[in-house]
């Protein structure tokens, strides 16, 4: 199935905007899609396309690109080699999982500067970094960031083009839906945070309406990324801490513990292993915003942070790891809402993951109450013009936000919205924006 995403649109503009002066480079997780998105915008924008897939492709084309001093020898063998004609200024040449060819993304700079195609890159990061030592990167490379289907996306998979559009001009209108609209749409959300954002979960879906069989796509993906991480970290720790997800969001503490998530391993022996989890786009990380400020990129405290999975799909099959699918009582209490308080981080990673597809990073913050015994906890920072907006998140229609009062008492000139995301219907008490979950993507 090929599904409408909404890095399509960016792909136009990037071929309209700079007409061929530079190359785009699709980055993101592996299974999000990228490869697909590259091919049916060729198929769809151009007179004929070449896809060359690294992974697959012969030695032989490998190394076409080790030599450009010929660029007429390169463009004839790869015609002869795909049976396709290249057509000067209206053709594309993929580069499909770059990263395992490092001298062909070199060779970007030579072969932008001759103009006569365009050229779309993908590839997951995962080892990419230590892939390019040697080499020298292209400036004429435009990045694209490539995410699990957000909840628009989901929706239009379903054949729903209608509701999305509709909740946003209630959001901007501040409309309340009703609670038996809300019982709905809450109903529905709560399918796409089971089936998750990736393209193979969702065609399962799709075809069987089968959650079972949904899981068993989930835990191949899962797989695989185990696979890789093991390929850049022999020492398992990456998999580990990326196994360690909901373990350590569901133990309350205010950052993630990485040598509990790795047997002791300390901190200083983590760095580069974080780093390129971090790079993999597998999972998304929200920082400790040390000032709470609009800049808050300037004052992150790197070492203290929190994990989750980029995927809430993938975080359900992650909690639930080691039991068989009809074991997974999460599945069922989802559907039903009757999620237990102790399964809220399920919400908290969906949040994490539609503010990040929106175009937000990551930040939290926390400061020690009156008592100093305990901790307050803001979930998320956003940023907001020159002021930020907390943001609290609830697994249910619990209306508390002591963390959420204490914050903004404490930087009140500070602060443009506050907000209260849970599970019932918009409203707006005194200065507080109660929202359900899936509106957290209009913000």
């Amino acid at each position: 199935m090929i599904f409408k995403r909404k890095i399509y649109d960016e792909l136009l503009q990037w071929k309209q905007t700079d007409e061929g002066r530079t190359a785009v480079l699709i980055q993101g997780a592996r299974r999000v899609g990228k490869s697909t998105v590259a091919e049916e915008f060729a198929k769809n924008e151009y007179d004929t396309h070449i896809l060359v897939d690294f992974a697959a492709c012969s030695s032989e084309i490998r190394d076409l690109f080790n030599d450009v001093s010929d660029l007429n020898r390169i463009f004839m063998r790869l015609q002869l080699e795909y049976g396709i004609e290249l057509k000067e200024r209206k053709s594309a040449i993929i580069f499909d999982e770059v990263q395992l060819a490092p001298r062909a993304r070199q060779a970007i700079k030579y072969l932008v500067k001759d103009r006569r195609n365009d050229y779309i890159e993908t590839g997951s990061l995962i080892s990419i970094r230590k892939n390019v030592k040697d080499i020298l990167i292209p400036s004429e490379e435009v990045k694209l960031h490539m995410y699990p289907m957000d909840y628009e996306e989901f929706k239009w998979a379903l054949g729903d083009t209608a509701t999305i559009k509709l909740l946003q001009s209630c959001f901007h209108n501040r409309t309340s839906l009703g609670d038996a609209t809300n019982r709905k749409l809450m109903r529905d959300f709560r399918l796409y945070m089971l089936v998750g954002g990736m393209p193979q979960a969702v065609v399962s879906y799709l075809e069987t309406n089968n959650l079972e069989k949904v899981d068993s796509v989930k835990r191949s993906i899962i797989t695989l990324y185990e696979d890789d991480f093991n390929k850049i970290d022999p020492t398992s720790n990456a998999s580990k801490m990326f196994h360690q997800i909901p373990a350590q969001l569901t133990s309350n503490a205010n950052r993630y513990l990485a040598w509990s998530a790795t047997d002791g391993t300390r901190n200083s022996e983590l760095a580069e292993v974080i780093s390129e989890i971090k790079e993999s786009m597998v999972v998304n990380m929200a920082y400790h915003a040390n000032d709470s400020g609009a800049g808050m990129a300037l004052h992150q405290k790197p070492n203290k942070y929190k994990m989750f999975a980029g995927d809430t799909g993938l975080f359900v099959t992650l909690a639930f790891w080691d039991k068989k699918f009809t074991d997974n009582t999460i599945y069922h209490k989802l559907l039903s809402d009757t999620l237990s308080a102790d399964l809220g981080y399920v919400y908290e990673n969906v949040i994490a993951q539609m503010l990040k597809a929106a175009g937000h990073e990551l930040y939290y913050y926390t400061f020690p109450t009156e008592s100093g015994k305990h901790n307050y906890e803001v979930d998320f920072l956003i940023a907001e013009a020159d002021k930020v907006s907390p943001i609290e998140v609830k697994s249910s229609g619990y209306k508390a936000h002591t963390s959420l009062d204490a914050f903004c008492r404490k930087f009140s000139a500070r602060i443009k919205n506050k907000y209260l995301i849970y599970t019932k219907d918009m409203r707006k008490e005194e200065d507080v924006l109660y929202l359900p979950a899936y509106m957290t993507m209009f913000l």
